[in-house]
């Protein structure tokens, strides 16, 4: 039986914006206020904190001290996780184990960044010294070979794909919090004449860095109920897998941490791909969402195409997916990006999505996705169902 002693109580998010030229920290502190006013709790009942690597402050050391120093906190545990883009799902993760060990017993999780404003990233290391060749457009050159090596292997179904941008821009019309400039409908043949960036990744394909914040609080069942807490949401299974194939010289390149980290989070939340209720998974590429779809279960390896053909992904569809507009069609906050389709997920299963509303909907599967080394697949895949209380 899945465990429910841990209960999410709150959540919030910033508008996501382009080059808004806020501090990282303004955006922290905005999520922070709007995170204990959401679950109406105290600043001073919080003696957790995670907070999430930010490409605007990278070059910050002891990060977590100094964003909760910054929100006036004392606390108890006190951590900074930097799996890129499957930080947020797996300081979640990292929140629930402090809880449960007793480390602490009301946690913030909180990601933010200013990626578009100021970034101070330097990738350093084997890879990018000595492995990425000369040239490499960084993540969409590295889409581009997982994008080629598919239609090597299955063929690619491009309308398919098309079809998962105009699922989730339709998403992102009725999302608030979203990049203003992508509140626009699309078409399956806008999404096929815009421009190549790197061949075969399209301009509709990527995602738009942007800045941004969010937030989650969490707190064990019992005090959530203690509180009178009317709104709660149960994380029930968590799987985490980073450097996916690194031992393997031969690793096939469309093989993800997901094929092991999907099948033990349904494995504790005893459930199994046709039992999802909504699909939320981290999106810097609609290729991503797609192997993950295949990666996970939904459907078999080079059958993601027809999958997402016979499937509505609309909020009224059969599986809907990144009802938010995900990082693609709200904008990616930077490394925060990966909260964005997390707090979507808490926010639906609240029933508080307003006109994109999933109508009947008690759980959900979120994804993340961290780091994409050259001719190989991204690096940290975490994968995390929550179930409406």
């Amino acid at each position: 039986m899945p465990k429910r002693d841990i209960a999410i109580i709150g959540y919030s998010e910033t508008k996501i914006d382009l080059k808004t030229g806020r501090a990282v920290l303004d955006l922290a502190g905005e999520a922070f206020a709007n995170v204990l006013e959401n679950a109406g709790v105290e600043k001073e009942e919080i003696d957790g904190f995670a907070v999430c690597n930010a490409m605007s402050a990278l070059s910050t050391p002891f990060w977590s001290v100094v964003v909760s120093d910054y929100l006036g906190l004392e606390l108890n545990w006190c951590q900074q996780v930097d799996i890129g883009g499957s930080s947020p799902i797996g300081a979640v993760a990292r929140a629930i184990s402090a809880i449960r060990d007793g480390q602490c017993e009301t946690a913030v999780v909180l990601a933010a960044d200013a990626q578009s404003s100021v970034t101070y990233s330097n990738p350093q290391g084997w890879q990018p010294e000595f492995a990425n060749p000369v040239g490499l457009m960084g993540p969409p050159g590295a889409f581009g070979f997982i994008m080629n090596r598919y239609e090597e292997e299955y063929g690619l179904d491009y309308g398919a794909l098309g079809q998962i941008a105009v699922a989730q821009r339709g998403h992102a019309v009725l999302n608030d919090n979203a990049f203003e400039k992508f509140r626009v409908p699309i078409t399956v043949q806008d999404y096929m004449e815009s421009r190549m960036i790197s061949d075969p990744v399209r301009l509709l394909d990527c995602v738009m860095p942007c800045d941004g914040a969010n937030a989650l609080l969490i707190t064990t069942t019992e005090k959530a109920k203690a509180m009178g807490a009317k709104r709660i949401v149960h994380p029930i299974g968590f799987g985490e897998r980073d450097n996916h194939g690194v031992s393997n010289n031969y690793n096939d390149i469309l093989e993800t941490g997901h094929c092991l980290a999907g099948p033990k989070a349904l494995k504790q939340a005893g459930m199994t791909p046709k039992d999802i209720d909504m699909f939320q998974p981290y999106d810097d590429f609609i290729i991503a969402v797609m192997l993950q779809m295949e990666n996970i279960g939904f459907c078999k390896r080079g059958e993601g195409g027809k999958f997402v053909r016979d499937t509505d992904l609309t909020h009224t569809g059969d599986l809907p997916l990144n009802t938010s507009g995900g990082q693609i069609s709200a904008g990616q906050a930077g490394l925060a990006g990966g909260g964005t389709n997390l707090v979507e997920t808490v926010r639906q299963l609240m029933g508080e999505a307003g006109e994109r509303q999933i109508k009947g909907a008690s759980n959900a599967m979120t994804t993340g996705i961290g780091a994409i080394p050259y001719l190989r697949n991204w690096s940290c895949s975490t994968v995390m169902i929550m179930e409406a209380g």
